[in-house]
């Protein structure tokens, strides 16, 4: 396993979120990647929140950034791991979110969780699927 650069692989992912570029995103994530939210299971209610594959992050991603054309994401902080990186962000709501990221021998993704502070779940989950 092989943990990228925690600082340069944060740098290019918030650039590439910033600026909407799903292909510089999915780049660094494996074919056959794992990827769970809350977010995808409300989105997609039928994933229950687990989205398989590039194509189906992809499409999940597609779809978010179709709801939320203002997206934005600022890092705060990086943790790494021996085949982890935890990166905690602000999101354009100001949410604090952390998305651990486990890599491959390759240094891709091949699975990935979006986590929010507990505080803030249930609200999460309350909101309509039309405001991720």
């Amino acid at each position: 396993m092989s943990v990228p650069d925690p600082v340069e692989f944060s740098a290019a992912w918030e650039a590439a979120w910033n600026a909407h570029d799903l292909d510089a995103l999915l780049d660094h994530f494996h074919d056959d990647v794992m990827f769970t939210s809350p977010v995808a299971a409300r989105i997609f209610p039928d994933t229950g929140g687990v989205v398989r594959g590039k194509d189906g992050l992809r499409a999940y991603w597609a779809e978010g950034l179709r709801r939320v054309p203002d997206l934005h994401f600022t890092v705060l902080d990086v943790h790494a791991g021996v085949t982890a990186l935890v990166i905690r962000y602000r999101n354009q709501r100001g949410d604090l979110v952390d998305e651990v990221l486990v890599f491959d021998e390759d240094a891709l993704v091949v699975e990935g969780h979006g986590t929010y502070r507990a505080a803030g779940f249930e609200a999460l989950q309350a909101e309509p699927p039309s405001d991720p």
